[in-house]
């Protein structure tokens, strides 16, 4: 069963900087592509980057050029770089696998990022 445990957010100030780590187990995380989502309050949940397993990756135009995908397959882990962040990027965020629709039965807790001076 996979298991998704989502850390690194906090209280920034805009225009700083965070990294999100996502720790999968479950699975041969390998094999799989990855995705980092965010649910902001009394929004629907939008996928903002994804990586794929050979490392690929795509970028909502919202985050494009401020916003960094990466995966360590020996730690079985998917980071979100994040600079230059804006408090429109406050949201709670979430990795999952864009590509498998079944994966959606296995969201982890999120991380809370808070962009606000």
């Amino acid at each position: 069963q996979v298991q998704l445990v989502e850390s690194g957010g906090g209280l920034v100030q805009p225009g700083g900087s965070l990294r999100l780590s996502c720790a999968a187990s479950g699975i041969t995380f390998s094999w799989y592509g990855m995705g980092w989502y965010r649910q902001a309050q009394g929004k629907q949940r939008e996928l903002v980057a994804s990586i794929t397993s050979g490392g690929n990756t795509n970028y909502a135009d919202s985050v494009k050029g401020r916003f960094t995908i990466s995966r360590n397959n020996a730690k079985n882990t998917v980071y979100l770089q994040m600079n230059s962040l804006k408090p429109e990027d406050t949201a709670v965020y979430y990795c999952n696998n864009p590509w498998d629709s079944s994966w959606r039965d296995y969201w982890g807790q999120g991380t809370q990022v808070t962009v606000s001076s």
